[in-house]
């Protein structure tokens, strides 16, 4: 994939729909281009936030630690961006995300966002809302899977 297909596609997210084509060029350059195998995961519940993965293509599962195991709480395709809560909290992250069947994906490091985002401050609004409420619907399957647990 080419580097402008890349910058037409990180468009696609309200994030960057706003972002100057300059940037988001460089954006592009500087992520590095993943690809995940079936079961492979992104990253693991509880680690450090260091990267957001913006998926090219393929679908990954979020999973949470229970008692009972792994349960799958959400899913996302192509288009999307995941582990950008824990990078903007600077906490650990809330899930583990894995590849459901093969997923290539952007790895955007933390440092480059964060620039981008300096420059950008309609960025910084669009993903503070996004953020709000994919924590509200987050909340909302984790009560889902609490509430399955006690039946």
């Amino acid at each position: 994939m080419l580097l402008c297909d890349e910058v037409q596609l990180l468009r696609k997210l309200p994030y960057f729909a706003e972002v100057d084509t300059c940037k988001l060029k460089l954006l592009a350059f500087a992520s590095e281009r993943v690809t995940f195998k079936a079961g492979q995961r992104l990253f693991t519940q509880g680690d450090s936030g260091d990267s957001a993965y913006f998926i090219l293509s393929g679908t990954v599962d979020f999973l949470v630690t229970t008692p009972d195991g792994p349960v799958k709480v959400s899913e996302r395709g192509a288009n999307s961006i995941v582990g950008d809560i824990s990078l903007l909290c600077d906490g650990p992250r809330s899930s583990t995300v894995q590849a459901a069947g093969v997923v290539e994906a952007l790895k955007i490091n933390k440092d480059y966002l964060f620039r981008i985002m300096d420059d950008c401050p309609g960025m910084t609004m669009k993903m503070t809302r996004a953020l709000a409420e994919r924590l509200r619907l987050t909340s909302s399957e984790l009560d889902k899977v609490r509430a399955l647990q006690k039946a």
